[in-house]
């Protein structure tokens, strides 16, 4: 069978004014991801990233961290079916209907980095009804036109992989999460529960044999347990 590591992104910058940039942390995440698969041999057939900053920039530290230990390495592609959705627009588009129930949603949202847990809690939230289907808003992609394009690049590497192949897409948490969806049918509402929990370059493995893909493993971060350094294991 062939495998398919969906590596979550390294820290970005949240609260920040430019949210697709790794942290200092980030970058030291990607680093001792690809010294930890370096250890373990893993070698890559393929690499795809989507095309957002903090995607590519996790993708091209762990790889080089495995061409330093002497493992040969492909080049990293993109594909932009592995982006995120975009947060901001459903925080957009969604957020005047709820401001007559949370006035003060507004003031959180802008301070996310001072108010974590309240912008939490109102994230999941705008998350619920987008994922519902129940809410749609002209120009807005619907959260079945997401897992939509999540399939389509799923299909593109089924397509060109051999039997054996292992398959690295650096990517973000809402793509694994609609990853979950499509492959184990879990409900979109349970797959966002088990999407808060996802740690930065956080390993998700997915076996195939064809077309046919079952999940391996979830949000492993031994690499960054090992450490015993709590500081690294973030989840923005």
């Amino acid at each position: 069978m062939g495998s398919i590591y969906m590596i979550r992104h390294g820290q970005a910058s949240f609260g920040a004014d430019d949210y697709d940039v790794l942290s200092e942390v980030g970058v030291q995440q990607a680093e001792i991801l690809g010294k930890h698969l370096a250890q373990l041999d893993v070698r890559f057939d393929r690499a795809v990233a989507g095309s957002l900053l903090r995607q590519q920039n996790t993708g091209t530290g762990a790889l080089a961290q495995l061409q330093a230990a002497g493992i040969a390495t492909p080049e990293l592609e993109t594909d932009e079916a592995f982006n995120e959705f975009d947060a901001d627009a459903v925080i957009r588009a969604l957020l005047p209907d709820i401001l007559p129930h949370e006035p003060h949603a507004l003031d959180t949202l802008r301070n996310a980095k001072n108010n974590r847990a309240e912008f939490q809690r109102l994230f999941a939230m705008l998350i619920g009804r987008w994922i519902s289907g129940d809410h749609p808003k002209a120009g807005l992609q619907s959260w079945k036109e997401f897992v939509e394009q999540v399939e389509g690049g799923l299909a593109r590497i089924l397509e060109r992989a051999s039997a054996k192949d292992n398959v690295a897409v650096f990517t973000s948490g809402g793509t694994i999460t609609a990853m979950l969806h499509l492959i184990t049918a879990i409900p979109a509402a349970q797959a966002f529960e088990l999407n808060w929990q996802i740690v930065n370059t956080s390993l998700n493995r997915f076996k195939f044999r064809g077309r046919e893909v079952a999940l391996a493993s979830f949000n492993s971060h031994a690499h960054l347990e090992l450490l015993k350094a709590p500081e690294l294991i973030t989840f923005r």
